[in-house]
């Protein structure tokens, strides 16, 4: 963490907006939706903020997450609860996806996700606001970015995850001192059970998009990657969406990014990406409405894009269609194959929802969505490590006869 921040520092938040709605709410208090039931955003200063840092200062800043302050809500710094927030490098894919590919590659961040992101900024400001008991429903790594970071600060934590959570995430949730539950059904049932309990008041509840921070986090990425090409954007984007809290915040930031006058007007094409067994958001987007019903019966073998009903829909649906990009699904085969090429030919053990953004450039170069001589940002959202991986490995006898030639 940058140690160069003042004990109080000037915040250029301004107020908070309900995204449906566009009605102003006010800032430095505790907000979970809008009215309209809908996430709310946090809205700046850009004018200030444009006037009392110019990119160049913040290019001399080190790269780690807090260098954005300015575009950050976190007005103390002794709110900041914080485990290394790099920035994560862009790397490239040359075999198995092309020479105009590049992975960013989030499973470097603390907890080995890019949940760290969200969940650093909204403990943060939990904190700042005088959260005590925090609830979250999760398919796993989200629960264990917020176990770690809310058992940092002294914040309890109780996380609600589907039964057939990955075994690594309920056990890693449960060492960073969370009280985690199995449930028997998908993870907005759990939001449900969430919601219910902050409604009695046990609880704040902390799903994604019901408070309006861990998009502030999320947003950095899109920050992150505009300095790390220049201040231009690529081509296009494939970002593995379940809840789509990163694509909504991407989209924020090269907003934030133009109006500061440091990029120009071009977007990326950004296509959210789903598995073949949960794809609401690609249903939604091929019958041309703003809200997607909930996938019934959803499986898929990357966990972390199994999300039937998503809060954030509409924002995820505008994002895409304003950037004209698509929502695109992929099978589980394809999202599995695809992960073991780039881990066999280039080297990168990708996670099996950056697999699905593997498998779904391939398609639409196929399709000619996408030219091959494109730039192209796919996110891996978290390490490979964390997923369960093949059985590997023959045994040799060092007492017995060993035939090196055949090794």
């Amino acid at each position: 963490m940058n140690t160069n921040l003042t004990a109080e520092r000037p915040t250029f938040v301004t107020h908070l907006e309900c995204s449906l709605t566009g009605e102003r709410y006010e800032a430095d208090r505790l907000h979970g939706l809008s009215r309209a039931g809908r996430p709310l955003l946090v809205r700046y200063d850009l004018d200030g903020v444009a006037a009392t840092l110019p990119r160049s200062s913040l290019e001399r800043r080190p790269t780690d997450l807090w260098r954005w302050r300015e575009l950050l809500p976190v007005r103390r710094t002794d709110s900041i609860v914080s485990l290394g927030e790099i920035e994560t490098p862009l790397v490239p894919i040359p075999a198995s996806g092309g020479a105009n590919v590049l992975v960013k590659d989030e499973g470097r961040l603390p907890t080995g996700s890019f949940k760290a992101r969200g969940l650093v900024m909204a403990v943060a400001m939990a904190r700042e606001l005088g959260v005590t008991r925090i609830a979250m429903p999760t398919n796993g790594n989200a629960g264990a970015a917020l176990a770690a970071y809310a058992s940092r600060c002294g914040i309890e934590t109780v996380i609600l995850a589907p039964e057939e959570t990955p075994e690594v995430n309920i056990r890693e949730i449960a060492a960073q001192g969370a009280r985690v539950y199995r449930v028997n059904g998908q993870i907005d049932e759990c939001g449900a059970i969430v919601g219910r309990g902050a409604a009695e008041g046990r609880w704040f509840d902390f799903s994604t998009l019901k408070e309006p921070y861990r998009i502030e986090g999320k947003k950095t990425m899109g920050l992150e990657l505009a300095a790390q090409l220049g201040w231009t954007l690529p081509d296009a984007i494939f970002y593995p969406t379940g809840g789509g809290t990163g694509l909504i915040g991407m989209w924020k930031a090269f907003d934030e990014l133009e109006r500061l006058g440091w990029i120009g007007p071009e977007r990326p094409r950004m296509y959210a990406v789903q598995a073949a067994g949960c794809a609401p958001i690609v249903r939604a987007f091929e019958a041309g409405v703003e809200h997607a019903e909930r996938w019934e019966d959803a499986h898929t073998v990357a966990a972390g894009i199994r999300v039937p009903k998503a809060v954030g829909d509409f924002l995820i649906l505008r994002a895409v269609r304003a950037s004209g990009g698509k929502a695109l699904a992929v099978g589980d085969p394809a999202i599995l194959r695809a992960a073991d090429d780039c881990a066999r030919k280039d080297g990168l053990l990708l996670c099996p929802e950056g697999g699905a953004t593997l498998a779904a450039y391939r398609e639409a170069v196929r399709t000619g969505e996408v030219d091959e001589d494109e730039q192209v940002v796919l996110f891996n959202c978290a390490t490979g490590l964390k997923y369960p991986l093949p059985p590997a490995g023959a045994t040799l006898d060092k007492d017995g006869p060993i035939d090196l030639a055949g090794l």
